[in-house]
């Protein structure tokens, strides 16, 4: 290393400036990287915000993440770390600091977004460590702050042997017909808002009776997360039923004619708003906080397919298209697509539907009304004679 020129540096200076590097040595430190560090510090590169802006650029290009996981990301550390600790030099930021952020966020009731910050600071500081900038990780030991955990939110969905109301009502409604439509084709095949708002006409084959459902879908223009896929980030395939289908022979009149399967009324380049559903069961008479709502018909479905006894547990999952939080079960099962097991599935559910139209029955006596006596019983399986 050159220490300076002489005269400017004198012979003093120069041993003096040996001597503090030959400490560093003795630490082992590399002291050209230490140089290069305090210029970096020098030029406002080396705070936590430029840290952590360098660690979501290099994160962003693993593909871990779809564009709007990207955005949200980064604007959680711009609402909620910069502003307590963005100007802070990365390797001045101690663990109170950090523990100081997340109780901020918890005090804002913000659980999901201390969870995800928590994980995003523990990788910020090992982006860090592999530049060289500091030696320890300050967030490692955050995985062992407890967090309060909100309770879970639960949809409201109406108790089964409210069908034939729920159905009566939507039949006798007489608002816009796509919106009818649109709720009825919900309710049978029960899928997530985006999932259904964001359709297009070319995810289905009504040959087959199969929508497939992409991770990703094109992004519109001027239409906000329309973008948005499956919400496990993976292709889903949806059986349809032949109610199903004919309800989109039906649609088809409507909105055959735009890309989208539910265009916003006046705009067929648009999407139908994530309120419809529930502004319909509200003007059906229905209270979406208590009674019911449009996310509520994936519980009456799911409880209903339980209830019949017919479909395996891992196969009612996979339709529901629920992430298997074991992760070693996920390793073996994620190939398993349980398809036969679910058109069959989406069938019963639809035909239980129509049996419910007038009268109810629930979904076991359904189950004993198709099969009849003329079935053995064994403790792994149900076979016709």
């Amino acid at each position: 290393m050159t220490l300076g020129s002489f005269p400017a540096l004198t012979l003093k200076a120069a041993r003096d400036k040996r001597r503090e590097l030959e400490e560093l040595i003795a630490n082992g430190i590399d002291p050209i990287e230490h140089e290069q560090i305090q210029k970096t510090k020098l030029q406002n590169a080396y705070s936590f915000e430029a840290v952590a802006r360098d660690w979501h650029k290099e994160y962003n290009k693993t593909g871990r993440w779809v564009a709007d996981t990207a955005d949200r990301a980064l604007k959680n550390l711009e609402e909620y770390v910069f502003v307590l600790i963005g100007s802070k030099p990365i390797d001045a930021v101690k663990p109170k600091d950090l523990t100081a952020v997340l109780r901020s966020i918890e005090e804002k009731g913000f659980t999901e977004v201390l969870k995800k910050t928590r994980q995003r600071l523990i990788s910020i500081f090992a982006h860090a460590i592999s530049r060289g900038l500091i030696e320890e990780n300050p967030a490692y030991f955050l995985k062992d702050i407890f967090v309060t955990t909100k309770a879970p939110k639960h949809y409201p969905q109406l108790s089964l042997d409210r069908l034939p109301e729920l159905q009566q009502r939507l039949a006798n409604d007489n608002g816009y017909p796509l919106t009818k439509l649109c709720t009825l084709f919900a309710l049978h095949t029960f899928v997530r808002s985006s999932e259904l708002r964001f359709a297009r006409w070319d995810e289905f084959d009504l040959e087959k009776g199969i929508w497939t459902l992409p991770a990703t879908r094109e992004a519109i223009a001027g239409q906000k997360f329309s973008n948005r896929g499956a919400k496990m980030k993976a292709d889903h395939l949806i059986p349809l039923s032949p109610q199903a289908i004919t309800l989109l022979r039906e649609i088809h009149k409507y909105s055959g004619m735009t890309k989208n399967l539910f265009p916003k009324n006046g705009d067929p380049n648009g999407f139908i708003s994530e309120s419809t559903i529930n502004k319909t069961l509200r003007r059906m008479g229905y209270d979406t906080d208590k009674d019911i709502c449009g996310h509520g018909f994936r519980g009456m479905a799911c409880s209903a397919l339980v209830q019949s006894t017919l479909f395996q547990k891992e196969a009612v999952e996979k339709q529901m298209s629920h992430q298997e939080r074991d992760q070693v079960r996920l390793a073996y099962t994620h190939t398993a697509q349980y398809l036969e097991e679910r058109k069959a599935m989406l069938n019963w559910w639809s035909d239980y539907l129509e049996a419910n139209q007038q009268e109810h029955i629930s979904p076991y006596d359904f189950t004993k009304h198709l099969l009849g006596d003329e079935v053995i019983q064994f403790k792994y399986a149900k076979l016709v004679k």
